[in-house]
């Protein structure tokens, strides 16, 4: 924990030096979910196992890494979410966030693409 914080301190330090052409700081989480914060006199602070960016809080044990960017890659798969679509196991297909496809009684709790004729979507399963 303390080198993670070592590490965090020596980053902020030298945060404005190389966000000067990186308009985005990217944080991914462990379960892949990525939030970019504008660099742009971004103030980072940690208390305790906390993390914040500007507005963003994250808990340091949820982070896998961070790096600055030069687009904004909160949700940078383009895929509107699917809302009620009324689609039978006939009409669509459903795979994973790994790209295996899954019957619909194989899918649990999480982030599903499914492809049907009217299109591609996310679906989340709740």
């Amino acid at each position: 924990m303390k080198k993670l914080l070592m590490i965090l301190t020596l980053m902020t330090g030298s945060l404005s030096t190389y966000a000067e052409n990186y308009p985005y700081l990217t944080f991914v989480q462990s379960d892949g979910t990525k939030i970019s914060v504008n660099a742009s006199s971004l103030t980072i602070s940690v208390s305790g196992t906390t993390l914040t960016a500007g507005s963003q809080s994250f808990t340091l044990s949820n982070l896998s890494k961070m790096y600055f960017s030069t687009t904004d890659e909160t949700n940078s798969t383009g895929i509107e979410a699917l809302q009620n679509s009324g689609l039978t196991d006939d009409e669509a297909e459903y795979y994973d966030l790994n790209g295996r496809q899954v019957t619909r009684n194989m899918m649990h709790k999480g982030v599903y693409i499914v492809k049907s004729k009217n299109g591609t979507y996310k679906l989340t399963v709740k």
